[in-house]
């Protein structure tokens, strides 16, 4: 591996841990103080509040004590805490992606919609860029693995994140918290939350955030591949009756991610930038030193992406006769982003060196870059009736309406050589459905579950090309098309209760996702003649086991699965010769994640609690005939030429290709291992008492290309955060430091290389040779941090 150092396994700490949690898991159970065993852990992954020992499916918890223990502020942290997660990261927040089991959705255009859907107390986000923020006033986090269409719809085919804000308390309090670390993060958050009368109550929170990033801007003695946000989160209960409950929940969040830039790690000696004689490496990138652990660049133009969101959901629910709850659940939302990008690395006026194709000189000045906007409005509007907890026949059934229209306005400028593109585009998808599920107790300790959806869909675009500064703004292009298709999915299952502690089950569960349209800037007038990519399908099987041991001091759980994907819907991304980025729509005949995990939490006394998990994952290919090809170094040195396995295919318009049937999907490491755990120190004669907390994790190699690169191979890697405090016994405040990444182990959350593209191969009358780039992007906790932490009630 070329751009970060390569990592030895577990160290010595870790392995100590390992061994005590070999039945331990993430699942996050709180402690009861007084009877020293676990306390259940409440979900509501079907629509209804369970035990999520009672849960027939492989679900991680992320509590509200677990997430104050780690620190986490945005959702790039949870993939740190749930092995079935990793996440994917663009040029911007727009093309992020998250990948449930290895698999996600990376697309660069609005015409594809995620397969992991986030859904917010009881609410889906119309954009999965909208997650990509702080996570204010979060309460718990539901991962939940495989197709989830049948409950949570189409978005959901690989999987969703169910996340519960805080609840309302009783008596008002007002809670604060306050973060610093020694590399330029801080947060403030505070929140007012009780009871106001007998029949009204509130929670207000406010937060704001900070972080200043991992890159170094020697242009402007700034950072890059930071973030900052403003978040307002609200919620009002009005309960007039003991029957009717209303609850408005509104919301604002404002962001700015100074993403997603990678700096070189690696580059051939004696390059020039589009040929130049005036722009050697040595001007172009002066004082860089460029080597595998370089985190400093040259930007003269902003990267990344602004945004903000507002809106509001209402939830009535209404106790009919018999235990059974009617509920309403409507919402409104607007996201918009302005984003931005430095496209050329540099901060040198370069068109004033560079010539046009004929030979002649540009007469332009200034470098490259792109700026555009995203704009998203949802709404959304479900009809749920849930039936009473007990009983032998335990439902819920559902109608459900929502709709999303999207916008993508981007520029890429100016016009010179085969850069510059400039064009619009709108997405609309209305969804309606009709939903239900349900176990059927057949016998005392035997279940059915079974559940179906009926979707109907309707889907369109408008497409715009227009004239690329500096030339004079005009409409040159326009395409439109519409699609309506219907569709099912369903889920049966079995659940046995082997006794009081114990539980086994079988699933078989289907996934759908609607057509695609690649409304990028590769989007042409023979694009537009096409049929849009086809629907992605999935099927999947689990087989599970939940316990509970030790008179409830310990439980775990179990799951094995394998989910088969027909016409998976993913882009692939490549440089041309040009040295630019470009990305096509794929439609992959199939693929298959496949594997184990384990998943638990251990009270091994009062004062000690465990956890951790482990996953095993293949997440790989079974069907790609024409997959993008990775370059190497041509024999004479002067060029690139298709890698191994890259073959010119008649079937595919002599195009250069390679059969992916067989390979990993990218970012799907095969093992993943999370182990952590609290130590309570009582102090019988102080008024507080202090805690040691620890955790660790562990990830195989990742390949981060779908072409299989061998130079964008990130090594096995394992990160050890420890922190330690004192709490007060009333609960008045907790104060704590902490070091992330103790053993200040480096490494990529993504990897990039480019051989003998346009940008830095010199030709004649220049020396031909090729040159070869690598690039990194380090995430926060690439080295070692410190930090402190104070949180208080009043």
């Amino acid at each position: 591996m070329q751009s970060v150092k390569q990592q030895p396994g577990l160290r010595p700490l870790p392995l100590a841990i390992a061994a005590a949690l070999l039945c331990a898991g993430a699942a996050q159970a709180q402690e009861a103080a007084d009877s020293g065993k676990l306390e259940s852990v409440v979900v509501t992954a079907n629509k209804r509040a369970q035990n999520l020992q009672d849960v027939p499916a492989s679900i991680t918890v992320l509590g509200d004590q677990l997430l104050q223990r780690a620190n986490v502020r945005e959702l790039d942290d949870i993939p740190n805490l749930s092995p079935a997660l990793t996440l994917s990261y663009g040029t911007q927040p727009g093309n992020f992606s998250i990948n449930m089991r290895g698999v996600g959705t990376f697309s660069l255009g609005i015409g594809v919609e995620a397969d992991v859907a986030v859904i917010v107390d009881d609410i889906p986000l119309g954009m999965q860029a909208n997650a990509f923020k702080d996570l204010a006033d979060v309460n718990r986090i539901e991962v939940l693995k495989g197709p989830q269409s049948t409950l949570f719809g189409k978005s959901s085919i690989a999987g969703a994140l169910n996340i519960t804000t805080k609840p309302i308390g009783g008596p008002v309090k007002v809670n604060t918290t306050a973060l610093v670390t020694e590399d330029d993060e801080w947060r403030a958050g505070v929140s007012v939350s009780g009871a106001v009368s007998d029949t009204f109550r509130m929670r207000v929170a406010a937060s704001k955030t900070s972080y200043k990033g991992t890159l170094n801007n020697l242009t402007s003695g700034g950072k890059l591949n930071g973030s900052k946000g403003e978040n307002l989160n609200a919620k009002f209960e009005w309960r007039p009756t003991e029957d009717l409950t209303f609850t408005l929940a509104p919301r604002y969040n404002r962001t700015e991610k100074f993403c997603c830039t990678n700096a070189f790690s690696s580059m051939t000696p004696g390059g020039l930038y589009r040929n130049a004689p005036q722009l050697p490496q040595s001007v172009v990138l002066r004082d860089i030193n460029i080597n595998p652990e370089n985190r400093d660049i040259r930007n003269d133009y902003p990267t990344g992406g602004k945004f903000h969101d507002w809106g509001a959901g209402l939830k009535i629910e209404y106790a009919l006769g018999g235990g059974h709850t009617l509920s309403s659940i409507s919402s409104y939302s607007k996201y918009h982003m302005d984003d931005y990008q430095d496209n050329d690395d540099t901060d040198i006026d370069i068109l004033q060196y560079l010539t046009l194709p004929d030979g002649s000189p540009t007469k332009m000045h200034g470098g490259l870059y792109q700026y555009g906007v995203f704009n998203v409005k949802s709404t959304t509007q479900e009809f749920r009736l849930t039936s009473p907890d007990k009983g032998a026949l335990r439902y819920v059934v559902g109608l459900w309406y929502g709709k999303n229209d999207l916008n993508r306005e981007l520029t890429k400028a100016p016009l010179i050589f085969n850069y510059g593109t400039s064009y619009g585009a709108d997405a609309w998808n209305v969804n309606k459905a009709i939903y239900g599920q349900g176990n059927w107790d057949f016998r005392p300790d035997t279940s059915l579950i079974a559940g179906a959806r009926f979707n109907d869909e309707d889907t369109g675009y408008n497409f715009r090309r227009y004239t690329v500064p500096p030339q004079t703004f005009a409409q040159t292009e326009f395409y439109t098309k519409s699609d309506s298709n219907s569709s099912h999915t369903w889920k049966l299952g079995l659940e046995h209760r082997l006794n009081r502690d114990a539980m086994v089950y079988g699933t078989v569960s289907t996934g759908h996702k609607g057509v695609a349209y690649d409304l990028t800037s590769g989007f042409t007038a023979a694009l537009a003649k096409k049929d849009a990519v086809p629907a992605e399908s999935a099927r999947s099987y689990e087989l599970g086991w939940k316990q509970s041991l030790w008179d409830n001091r310990a439980m775990f759980s179990m799951a094995l699965f394998r989910t088969n994907f027909r016409n998976f819907q993913q882009s692939a991304g490549f440089f041309d010769y040009d040295g630019i980025f470009r990305t096509a729509l794929n439609s992959l005949g199939g693929l298959r994640t496949q594997g184990v995990e384990v998943e638990g939490s251990v009270r091994v006394t009062r004062e000690l609690q465990l956890n951790g998990s482990f996953a095993y994952t293949e997440a790989t290919i079974t069907e790609f005939e024409n997959g993008p090809c990775y370059n190497v170094l041509n024999d004479a040195g002067t060029g690139s030429t298709p890698g191994p396995g890259c073959f010119k295919s008649p079937k595919f318009n002599n195009t250069n290709v390679q059969n992916l049937a067989g390979k990993t999907l990218p970012n799907a490491p095969k093992v993943k291992i999370n182990l952590g755990g609290q130590y309570d120190i009582p102090l019988a004669t102080q008024g507080f008492n202090a805690f040691v907390a620890g955790s660790t994790r562990f990830q195989s190699r990742t390949q981060f290309s779908l072409n299989q690169d061998p130079m964008t191979l990130q090594g096995a890697y394992s990160i050890t955060n420890l922190s330690f405090g004192l709490s007060d016994k009333k609960g008045r405040y907790k104060a704590s430091l902490f070091v992330n990444n103790l053993f200040d182990k480096h490494y990529a959350a993504g990897l990039n290389n480019s051989i003998a593209n346009g940008t830095w191969s010199p030709k004649a009358p220049n020396v031909p040779r090729a040159v070869n780039t690598t690039s990194w992007l380090p995430p926060r906790d690439f080295a070692r941090y410190f930090g402190a932490r104070l949180d208080m009630t009043f």
